[in-house]
This record gives C-alpha cells, sequence and structure tokens, in this order.
C-alpha cells in the first residue's frame, strides 16, 4: 500500500491547554516543539549502551523562548550544538538537572538564536529503563545477544532525548550501526530482504509520539505471512511463530473493510524472548509480541488483533496524555474483539469480552476512587500506573454499550469517521467529547443521553445498567465449578476435555480467592495443570494452588517465574508466594535467580513488591 503523504506538523498540534495538563514531562511546547527526529545509534553489546546523536528539527512557538527543554534519564550527553543551514555548528550551553525518580533529568538547553535544528551527542546507560540487552544465554537460540526497546509509558527518553509526551508527534529516520550478523528493526518501514551486512536505515514518515519509537536487534530471521506481513523472531521460533500469526493478512483486510485504509504501509511483528514485559507493544510498523502467546492453536492471537487494532486508535489517533490513555486501550480493546468475531466467531469474542469485565468487576472496587474513571484527575496518576485495566476494559465496555445503544451499522460510521477527523493527532478525552455529542448523541437522539456518556467517563465504578454478553459455554462453566466446589461433581467430571484456553482462564478466574486445598490437588490430579506450557493458564493456576498452600506446585511456578517476564503472567505470582508462610524467602530465592532475564521494568514492579512484604512482616 502506497504510504500517505506527509501532514503539516503545524496543524497537529494541541491547543495550548492541553500541553499544560501534561505532568510527566519536562517538555514546555507552547514554547518550541519537535516536527523531525534524525538518529544515528550505534549498538555496543559489550558495554551494553547506544552510542547516539539525535538530531531534532524544531518549530519555535514562542519568539521570546530562551530555550529549549528536552526530558532525558541516564543519558551521558557529550555535546550539544545547534546546527545551521549551511551545515555549521555553534555549541551550546546546557544544563541537566537532578534526577527526578519518574521524571528523570530535565535537559535545558540555552537557544537565544531559536536554530532550525540542534543535536545531542549522548551514550545511554547499561541500566537504561527503556532497554534491555541480553546475553546469548538468555535468548532461544543461544547464538547472539539480544537488545530491545520499550519506550511506553515515558521510556524514550532514556535511550533519546526528547519531548517525551503523547501530545507530541514527530517522524523520523534512523541510521544504525550493529554486528555484521545482527538483523536490526525499527518502528518504521523495515525490508525483510536486508543483508545482514550491519548497516541499517529506517523512515517513519508520518508524525508519532515518542512513546512509540522502538528499536530491536539479535538472531532474528524472517518469514513472509502475506504481501504486506511478516514475523521477525529468533530462527528456532519462527516457523511457529508465522503459522500461529498466519492470519495477519486477514485481520488487515477485516480492519480496513469496518475503519478504513491501513495507512502505515507494512504490519510486520517482531516476537521477542520471553523477557518482554507486555503481552504486546504497538509500534508503528512493527508490533513487539511476547512469545507466551504461542501456544499452537492460535487460541491467543487476540493479541495480535489488540496490536493491529492501534493502528487506528492509538498510532492514528493518539491520547494527548497518558490521562486520556483509554482513548488507545479502550477504543483498541473494542475493536480488537470485532476484528476476533469477523475471523474466529461471535463465541471467542463475547467469552473474551466477558472474561475481561468479569474480572474489572471483581477489581474494580478495592481502586481507589479516582483511578475507576476513564478520565481521571491526573493528579496521583503515575504514567505507568495509567495503563490499567480500567482503561482497557470499562473504555470497551462503554464502546460496546454505545454500538449496542446506537446500532452497529451506525457506530461503525461514527468510529471510522472519528478516525478520519483525528487522524495523525494526538486528542483529549473533551476533544473526543466534543466531536462525540454532535455527530453521535445529538445526531440520533433518545438513543443515550449526555448523562450518561459523562457517567461513563468521569464516574467512578461501572455504570449498574452496563450490559454484558452471553455466553453458554460460560454458563455452563459456572455450574459445573459450583457443583465441584459443593462436593457434587467430582474433578475429573467436569467438562474440561473440550475447553479452550479463554474456558479455562473463565474457570480459574472464578475460583474463591482461597480455594480449599484438596480441591486444588482434586484438580491437579484429574488435570495436570502443574507443568502446563500455556502461561495463561499457568498464570492463575499456580496463583491459586500457592494461595491454598500446595507447596508441592513451588518448583513448576519458580521455573514459571524465571522462564517469563511478562508482567501480567509473573507478578501474580510474586504475590502469592509472599503472601504464604514460607513464601517471601522463596520469592527472593527465584528472584535471585530470574533477575538478570527480566527487563527493568519488571525487576522494579518484583524488587518493590518484595520489599513492601518484608516492612508487612
Amino acid at each position: 500500500m502506497r504510504l500517505l503523504p506527509s501532514f503539516a506538523f503545524g496543524a497537529l498540534l494541541l491547543p495550548l491547554a492541553a500541553y499544560a495538563s501534561e505532568p510527566h514531562s519536562y517538555a514546555q511546547p507552547d514554547q518550541v516543539v519537535i516536527t523531525h527526529l534524525d538518529l544515528d545509534l550505534k549498538l555496543d553489546f559489550p558495554h551494553k549502551q547506544l552510542d547516539g546523536q539525535a538530531t531534532l528539527k524544531l518549530e519555535w512557538k514562542n519568539p521570546q523562548a530562551p530555550s529549549l527543554v528536552l526530558d532525558t534519564r541516564d543519558l551521558k550527553i557529550a555535546k550539544i550544538e545547534a546546527l545551521g543551514a549551511d551545515g555549521k555548528t555553534t555549541p551550546l550551553k546546557y544544563a541537566l538537572a537532578p534526577r527526578d525518580k519518574q521524571l528523570g533529568e530535565k535537559l535545558t538547553i540555552a537557544t537565544p538564536t531559536h536554530p532550525a535544528q540542534v543535536r545531542i551527542v549522548y551514550t545511554t546507560s547499561p541500566d537504561a529503563s527503556g532497554l534491555q540487552w541480553l546475553t546469548p544465554a538468555q535468548t532461544a537460540d543461544k547464538k547472539l545477544p539480544f537488545m530491545f526497546s520499550q519506550s511506553e509509558s515515558i521510556h524514550a527518553r532514556s535511550w533519546v532525548p526528547l519531548q517525551d509526551s503523547p501530545a507530541i508527534r514527530f517522524s523520523y529516520t534512523a541510521h544504525v550501526s550493529a554486528p555484521k550478523n545482527v538483523r536490526v528493526v525499527m518502528s518504521a518501514l523495515n525490508d525483510a530482504k536486508h543483508p545482514l551486512n550491519g548497516d541499517y536505515s529506517f523512515d517513519q514518515p508520518h508524525p508519532i509520539p515518542s512513546y512509540l519509537l522502538a528499536i530491536g536487534a539479535g538472531d532474528i530471521a524472517v518469514k513472509e505471512t502475506g504481501p504486506r506481513s511478516a514475523v521477525y523472531a529468533e530462527p528456532s521460533v519462527v516457523g511457529k511463530a508465522a503459522h500461529e500469526f498466519e492470519d495477519t493478512e486477514q485481520m488487515i483486510a477485516t480492519a480496513e473493510k469496518l475503519y478504513g485504509p491501513y495507512r502505515w504501509g507494512r504490519y510486520d511483528i517482531l516476537v521477542l524472548p520471553p523477557s518482554f514485559p507486555y503481552g504486546g507493544m504497538e509500534n508503528p510498523d512493527m508490533t513487539f509480541a511476547t512469545p507466551t502467546v504461542l501456544v499452537g492453536d492460535k487460541s491467543l492471537v487476540s493479541l495480535v488483533a489488540h496490536e493491529l487494532a492501534h493502528s487506528w486508535s492509538g498510532n492514528l489517533v493518539t491520547a494527548a496524555s497518558w490521562r486520556d490513555i483509554w482513548l488507545n486501550e479502550g477504543v483498541t480493546t473494542y475493536v480488537q474483539g470485532r476484528i476476533t468475531e469477523a475471523l474466529y466467531g461471535k463465541g471467542l469474542a463475547d467469552e473474551e469480552a466477558l472474561l475481561s469485565a468479569r474480572a474489572l468487576q471483581k477489581e474494580i472496587g478495592a481502586m481507589p476512587a479516582n483511578s475507576q474513571k476513564l478520565a481521571p484527575d491526573p493528579r496521583g496518576i503515575d504514567a505507568d500506573d495509567s495503563l490499567s485495566d480500567v482503561a482497557y476494559d470499562k473504555g470497551s465496555w462503554f464502546l460496546r454499550t454505545l454500538e449496542q445503544r446506537f446500532g452497529r451499522a451506525t457506530f461503525d460510521n461514527y468510529l471510522k469517521s472519528y478516525f478520519n477527523h483525528f487522524a495523525f493527532q494526538s486528542i483529549t478525552t473533551e476533544q473526543m467529547l466534543n466531536y462525540m455529542k454532535p455527530n453521535l448523541i445529538e445526531k440520533y437522539p433518545g438513543k443515550m443521553s449526555w448523562a450518561e456518556v459523562q457517567d461513563w467517563v468521569y464516574g467512578s465504578g461501572i455504570p449498574k445498567d452496563a450490559l454484558l454478553p452471553d455466553s453458554p459455554h460460560f454458563d455452563t462453566i459456572d455450574q459445573e465449578r459450583s457443583a465441584f466446589l459443593a462436593g457434587q461433581m467430582a474433578a475429573d467430571k467436569l467438562g474440561a476435555k473440550d475447553w479452550n484456553t479463554q474456558e479455562w482462564m473463565y474457570f480459574l478466574d472464578r475460583l474463591p480467592d482461597v480455594t480449599p486445598l484438596a480441591k486444588i490437588q482434586q484438580l491437579d490430579a484429574a488435570w495436570h495443570l502443574t507443568g502446563t506450557p500455556n502461561a495463561e493458564i499457568g498464570m492463575r493456576w499456580y496463583s491459586h494452588a500457592i494461595t491454598a498452600g500446595d507447596k508441592a506446585v513451588w518448583p513448576a511456578a519458580a521455573e514459571h517465574m524465571i522462564r517469563i517476564g511478562r508482567l501480567y503472567l509473573t507478578v501474580p505470582l510474586y504475590k502469592a508466594l509472599v503472601g504464604t508462610p514460607g513464601g517471601l524467602a522463596y520469592a527472593e530465592q527465584v528472584y535471585a535467580k530470574a533477575k538478570a532475564g527480566y527487563h527493568p521494568l519488571t525487576q522494579q514492579v518484583v524488587e518493590d513488591l518484595i520489599a513492601k512484604a518484608k516492612k508487612a512482616q
């Protein structure tokens, strides 16, 4: 597909008041904004660092602005210079403020002449929060080291000095030098046939926010899955991944029929080592994905549907601040369900929606009232904390409610118009609502009141009249679970032989928080859940078994925790262990073995959890 032409960046900028509400960046975009980034990077695997040169093209907003303020974290700055139209450089004075634990170091560059471009020469820290460097032993094939980034939420600043706010979008080009046997990929157009010559160039012509900057490098093979899609992974993984994701082109075509053309050219997937802390990351042109979805039966490929859906909701139309992140994740989760339904049937889509809704119902009441809102008051909400189940599951529930009230055809047309209207822009919740009111709510009166819309967005909890999808399979599982717990059905009489992954997840999710040990042991004897290769089932099973007091599962749980660094699949087991007698010491032993293979984000979460448990003793 032909890429769309570049847009006039000035037209993409938000009103100044919207910038002022972003508490997670030092940038001052009311003074000056980055419109283009030109990167030159050298991968230094032995020292676990990037040697970088970032050239920033600037658009000055305030004629009296005395400086350019950027976000950084743990960067070693070598020099900063202004770049003239004639190519000549002029040194610039700069100052790094003391490090803030959340925001990093504020970089203030004196720019009295308002240069059109500023160049920064720097080196990243081996402990950069947005990068992970793996030794060959920590990879699947154990031949070459591996490196990958995770910039969301505010970690791009740990490997590039920039304005690290989703409100600010810029195009970028990059040149990357690497060892000759290492393949490099980025969140830009990638060439599957690029020779392994250590010299890579990338172009992202569309303006993107900083959290979508991404890079990966290692022993990476490629398999095409369609005319505009391919899977990238280590050689021993790439075949399995290509089979699991063989429906990618159908997913793209399905989404296009619903919401308009795919505007990014290619949709490739990089399957990362198991230490990747998230399920997937929607980096434009190159989704980063966890290998934990490779279970062989396509039962977890909704992750790909989710990351692909971000090509419309998130990458195309972006939340302007982390407070507004439900505009990315809630809309995307809704679109994911529509893609899943079109390709794999309404039953699976309804099961997944019901799974998430039931989990949210169980958890939301324990959250602070502000955290229960789709658009919370930004005070007291860290950027990473904004990515909660509320943004994903309450957001998608709201959109399913809109679809139900207005009808699918009407709501599809509205959502398509929304994507087109705000294409390649970052917007606030209020901008979205200002568009929704005349184009949906008032255009089709009597379907849904404005007060109901505001209750969904600004109210705590879940509206009492929120509808849930029906799932006959789940209804049967509810009946069998109740009978089993009441002693009216033996474990081996459960209809679990034919359950898919989602049905096992549902059965385990709705077991009592503390299930009797005897019941846990009966389930394991009948269905051999300990040692399951399915990480979604394993996380739920080990959490229940540990909490019930079944120490026999601890070694298998430890193997799961050491092998997998995905936060969602690992942290619940640490939480279960530290809450049991002797479990805290065991959790510390497991973490000591696992730490080297965890991403810095995972390390921080686990260390905080263990420290809190120690303090509570």
